[in-house]
């Protein structure tokens, strides 16, 4: 008795058993089907997708070894166009080649300008530009009347770089510092503004006083005060604690800024015209300053709209000519500017328990560009009465600066990285985008934080 399986099994000859071993599969092995497997069939061969078709393959690169061997055979004497069926290709880009994102947009955005850079993750400054605002932006937060200056100069940074300023996301992480993220709730309102245009894949937001801060010194840790166009402070611990200041005002206990001096510059100018308070040198210096000849002009062009109110920041250089001079009135706003400052830099120091420490406190913004020493004595000697081992300085980089070391340090760049951000990241990169596309400018010494002398 024979079983059924055996007796139904069809027979073949040895020479088709041959063939059938010796046919090596259809597909390609390893990277493009190079130096394993099969090669691709040539012209007049049958599709690769068509498995009914019993006709063998054939190879269009070198035989297989051990043919090679027994009759010389050397490779094929000219490549073979592969035939293939419905094929697809991966990586392309529709339209053109894809663009690779920065690694880093650095955003730091005050009272009076927004800047933007596109940084690569060794430092290479692709697009750098500054957008003037010239007042306080307008609305809430994280709305689109108060972020309209970043996306503003977030496209022209994205411009300068030879990068469509539509396309998103621009870099994978976005460090925004900005004057307006005071409160949590501004924080929780720019994070979801950032989202729905996408400028960056990761955003982070930070108050524009930590670009300050990171600007000025090679740490990761100090207390960085700004006074622009208005003033606020933050401070980092050496362990990674963080204290500041809300910042949004009188309402919040605050005092200075820009806007601040010169409002009291134009309301002591008033008071010494009409009689009501002491003669000071402002009551000639600040209308002389708008063109005009008495106080009482300036601020009927005010209350007119003819001049602008965010104009009165251009009197903080008055004010300090004025103290220059003597005048008991403008030293008198001056010194309380200063000890302001003192009082916040100190008690960010008490909070994060660093009276004891070698702390750097980094003046960042245009009130501290006075050039006045007395000044900026009487802050160090107030901070290092309360810190004796403290050391004031004065911000020369454009704060910016702070806002890229700071996205350097989240995606974990190399030391050159941030020597290349430094030494390309200048005042006058930001104010001249067509300069920069010109060719390599001067080599200058990199802005730092300068030490005080001690007087």
């Amino acid at each position: 008795m024979v079983p059924v399986s055996v007796r139904s099994r069809r027979r073949r000859s040895s020479c088709a058993r041959r063939d059938r071993r010796s046919r090596l599969p259809a597909r390609r092995l390893a990277r493009r089907g190079r130096g394993l497997g099969t090669g691709a069939d040539a012209p007049g061969d049958r599709c690769r997708c068509d498995r009914r078709d019993p006709a063998p393959r054939r190879r269009c690169r070198a035989a297989a070894p051990h043919v090679a061997r027994r009759n010389r055979r050397g490779s094929a004497s000219h490549p073979r166009r592969p035939a293939r069926c419905n094929a697809v290709r991966h990586g392309g880009c529709v339209g053109g080649a894809s663009v690779k994102p920065a690694a880093v947009l650095a955003v730091d955005g005050g009272g009076s300008k927004v800047d933007a850079v596109l940084i690569r993750r060794d430092g290479t400054l692709l697009g750098a530009a500054r957008i003037a605002t010239g007042a306080a932006p307008d609305g809430v937060p994280g709305e689109d009347e108060h972020m309209r200056p970043i996306l503003e100069a977030t496209r022209a940074a994205a411009g300068v770089a030879g990068r469509d300023p539509a396309a998103a996301p621009l870099a994978d992480l976005g460090v925004f510092c900005l004057s307006g993220a005071d409160l949590p709730v501004d924080d929780r309102r720019i994070v979801r503004w950032l989202r729905r245009h996408g400028l960056a894949t990761e955003d982070v937001v930070r108050n524009d006083s930590f670009a300050v801060l990171r600007a000025g010194t090679e740490r990761s840790w100090g207390v960085g005060v700004v006074c622009g166009f208005g003033t606020n402070c933050s401070g980092v611990a050496p362990d990674g604690r963080v204290t500041r200041f809300p910042a949004i005002g009188p309402v919040s206990g605050d005092f200075g800024g820009g806007i601040e001096l010169g409002t009291l510059s134009l309301w002591h100018a008033i008071r010494a015209e009409d009689g009501r308070g002491e003669q000071t040198v402002l009551r000639k210096l600040v209308p002389t300053h708008f063109g005009m000849r008495r106080p009482s002009q300036v601020m009927e062009a005010l209350y007119r709209g003819t001049l602008g109110e965010h104009r009165l920041t251009e009197l903080t250089p008055v004010l300090f000519r004025a103290a220059r001079k003597n005048d008991r009135i403008a030293r008198e706003v001056v010194w309380r500017q200063a000890d302001e400052i003192v009082a916040m830099a100190t008690v960010a120091i008490r909070r994060l328990r660093m009276q004891k420490l070698d702390v750097e406190v980094v003046l960042g913004g245009g009130v501290f560009q006075s050039g006045w020493p007395p000044f900026l004595e009487r802050i160090e000697s107030g901070v290092r009465a309360f810190a004796p081992d403290a050391r004031v300085l004065v911000l020369d980089a454009p704060p910016v600066v702070g806002a890229a070391l700071i996205g350097l340090d989240h995606i974990g760049a190399r030391g050159g990285a941030y020597r290349r951000v430094r030494a390309g990241l200048t005042h006058e990169r930001l104010t001249a985008k067509t300069a920069a596309r010109r060719g390599p400018r001067p080599r200058r010494e990199t802005p730092r934080a300068r030490r005080r002398e001690e007087s």
